[in-house]
């Protein structure tokens, strides 16, 4: 049977328009599953001004599997190497965890086109590897350092890559941009679609509701996915919100919600939201039930709201990656072999790429005003006053 084996990792060093190499499928004598599909229910979604929403069941193919199991566990390894490196402060200033949410990153890029954009808050670090950054560059870029997607002045909060608009490190900020982008698709008339994704903190930010009227008034290509993980910093959305049916938030905006912690669910709920988007039927509000196991940072112990029987309840029935795995070893889709394998390789990718971000050098200060801006008109930049000015440089070229 065939098996999907990404490329070796690369060093990004190419600015946030460079690619990583797609997977290659190559053959293998290894003990796997010969069974080529399985059919798997979902969760019943809930509707808001939706006359039908996804189908009950979807379909994997043994392929599908590998290849969702293997991303899930790369988001969780990174996040793992990112907490470390954060305690050895390796990684300065803010680090914002991913880990128990990497169903939702997951599902929705695996149901995504290639001329779709995605801009998300500050749990960014997942979406900019599946958004074809590599760990490396992820990881290099927590750390500052030059190999880093932003080369390093970025940090956790501000990586980019190819369609990818961030990580924005101010609450409910990236949802009028992602009204932007959806402008911006049906501007160009490229069939694309955005997806601004926020928080439940985020949720009641008067801007939002600004982005959905406009949104719906010019029946914009946009999805709002709110990745309700319960809690806004350290309050739960009983104590923030007084409607915590975020999915019809959006009063004239169908809405739709989903269960985050279920991979399956989200790619079709995602295929789903493209097919209402680009049928011209304008935006929708997403809402993904999910949970981090982090606190809300690391300067977050993340128990002095919520216990720690709640977080290991989660872990013990609920966690994305233990129920996808039960799943598709039932199913007979992969082998435990099988699983060992894509494990020991992504535990090998990471730890690499770990090293690297530990080993390579920072920008030096001439690249104080590199790429500040985009087709640069004038290449005189202002400095700390008018007699200290720097000169702009382009460092990463544009592809």
């Amino acid at each position: 049977m065939s098996k999907l084996i990404p490329s070796a990792a690369k060093i990004f060093t190419g600015g946030p328009l460079t690619k990583t190499a797609a997977p290659v499928v190559v053959k293998t004598n290894t003990n796997y599953s010969t069974k080529s599909e399985s059919k798997f229910d979902i969760k019943p979604y809930k509707l808001h001004k939706l006359e039908k929403g996804p189908a009950l069941s979807a379909t994997l193919t043994a392929e599908d599997a590998v290849h969702l199991y293997e991303k899930l566990a790369v988001l969780r390894r990174i996040e793992t190497a990112s907490g470390n490196l954060y305690k050895e402060k390796i990684i300065r200033g803010f680090c914002h965890l991913y880990s128990g949410q990497e169903a939702v990153a997951v599902g929705m890029r695996a149901a995504m086109r290639e001329v779709d954009s995605v801009i998300t808050a500050y749990r960014c670090h997942g979406w900019t590897h599946l958004m074809g950054v590599s760990v490396a560059g992820v990881l290099a870029e927590l750390t500052g350092r030059r190999a880093g997607c932003s080369r390093g002045k970025g940090g956790s909060m501000h990586l980019y890559g190819r369609n990818f608009y961030g990580g924005n490190g101010i609450v409910g900020a990236q949802v009028p941009l992602g009204a932007g982008l959806a402008f911006a698709h049906k501007y160009r008339g490229d069939g694309g679609v955005a997806f601004a994704l926020y928080g439940d903190g985020a949720a009641n930010q008067g801007q939002l509701y600004e982005a959905y009227n406009m949104a719906k008034l010019w029946d914009l290509p946009c999805v709002f996915v709110c990745e309700n993980n319960g809690y806004g910093m350290g309050t739960s959305v009983d104590r923030s919100s007084a409607s915590t049916e975020y999915f019809s938030r959006g009063d004239y905006i169908p809405g739709l919600w989903v269960d985050g912690m279920d991979v399956v669910a989200t790619r079709e709920a995602t295929r789903f939201a493209i097919e209402h988007c680009t049928a011209g039927k304008g935006p929708l509000v997403m809402e993904m039930e999910t949970y981090r196991y982090s606190g809300h940072s690391m300067s977050d112990p993340g128990t002095s709201y919520r216990t720690r029987d709640e977080v290991q309840e989660v872990r013990q029935t609920r966690d994305p990656i233990t129920s996808f795995k039960e799943k598709i070893l039932a199913s007979e889709l992969v082998t435990p072999d099988q699983l060992k394998e894509i494990d020991a390789k992504v535990r090998k990718e990471v730890d690499e790429a770990t090293k690297l971000a530990k080993s390579e050098p920072e920008v030096g200060v001439e690249e104080l005003a590199g790429d500040i801006y985009y087709r640069c008109l004038e290449a005189d930049v202002r400095g700390v006053s008018p007699a200290a000015g720097l000169t702009h440089l382009e460092v990463a070229p544009r592809q």
